[in-house]
């Protein structure tokens, strides 16, 4: 008896299914798919105003599409920007740059910067600690270098294959123009990723180094930075920090760059998606008034 009721069940799924597939037709041909890349962007927005995607979905997409446009020259940091250790320098001071600048992979020159002889692991900086014959030349590995004009979907499936993280790019000349990580890459489809200096639970944005310096989040309120350095930031025209200094520079600074403010130094550790993330901040040395003696006499009268 069921046998037939199932039957006559798949016929009528078979002949909706069949309508179905004609409709989509007949939709297809009166609206057909996006002819440019701007205009499957803008079908992406639509899908997600209709709630067939989710935002997060369609962001990724995005970034999927614009990706293939860009190159390795789009992204890096470029070469004046580059932390690079030199192969050289003594032990305290190669560790005082890892400590500093907290990357877990570094290029290593010889002689001048742009000469790039490989990549060494700051994990494997430890093994010099322990055993101080080490030649820190055998602990390098090999440096993968990449043109500006490398599209960045083959960066990224090269990265992938050979299993690398960090590429050196280098201009049609050959010089030295930035590097590029995997993490630079996939930032472009994901958006920002978390990183060892994240701590989305830490209730406070400042931070103290090893070096006695404090760390302090872009985002950190300005009320908190006037309660850690004693300091009397307004906050009537910005909210965090990162704003006020943006503000005072001009533009949004760059990693390696310093901007003093207040009697406070920052340095930009890291900055990612148009903002600063983490700013390394020490006390501005004091300078003497123009036209004032070292001593501190005041100007003469009419200076």
């Amino acid at each position: 008896m069921s046998e037939p009721q199932t039957g006559r069940s798949a016929g009528r799924t078979a002949r909706a299914a069949d309508r179905r597939t004609l409709f989509e037709r007949v939709v297809e041909f009166l609206s057909p798919g996006p002819d440019s890349k701007d205009e499957l962007i803008e079908t992406l927005a639509d899908a997600e105003t209709r709630e067939l995607i989710e935002p997060e979905s369609r962001s990724m997409l995005e970034g999927v599409l614009r990706m293939a446009d860009m190159t390795a020259g789009d992204v890096m940091v470029a070469a004046p920007r580059m932390d690079l250790l030199d192969i050289d320098a003594p032990y305290d001071e190669l560790l005082a740059v890892v400590i500093e600048t907290a990357h877990s992979r570094f290029p290593v020159f010889e002689g001048r910067r742009e000469q790039v002889i490989g990549i060494l692991m700051a994990k494997d900086l430890l093994k010099l600690q322990r055993a101080p014959e080490l030649n820190l030349r055998a602990l390098l590995r090999p440096a993968t270098f990449v043109p500006e004009t490398k599209r960045l979907n083959e960066l990224l499936r090269d990265f992938r294959s050979n299993r690398n993280h960090l590429a050196i790019v280098i201009d049609e000349f050959g010089n030295t123009a930035g590097l590029i990580t995997i993490e630079d890459v996939l930032e472009e489809i994901v958006g920002e990723i978390e990183d060892e200096f994240d701590d989305k639970d830490a209730e406070s944005g400042v931070f103290t180094l090893a070096d006695g310096s404090q760390r302090v989040a872009g985002d950190a309120a300005i009320a908190e930075i006037n309660a850690a350095f004693d300091t009397a930031f307004s906050d009537e025209d910005f909210d965090t920090i990162g704003g006020l200094v943006a503000h005072e520079l001009g533009r949004v600074p760059r990693r390696g760059e310093a901007v003093e403010v207040g009697g406070l130094r920052f340095s930009v550790m890291l900055a990612r998606g148009g903002a600063v993330r983490w700013f390394k901040v020490v006390r501005a040395e004091a300078k003497p008034a123009d036209g004032a003696e070292a001593s501190g006499a005041a100007p003469s009268p009419g200076t």
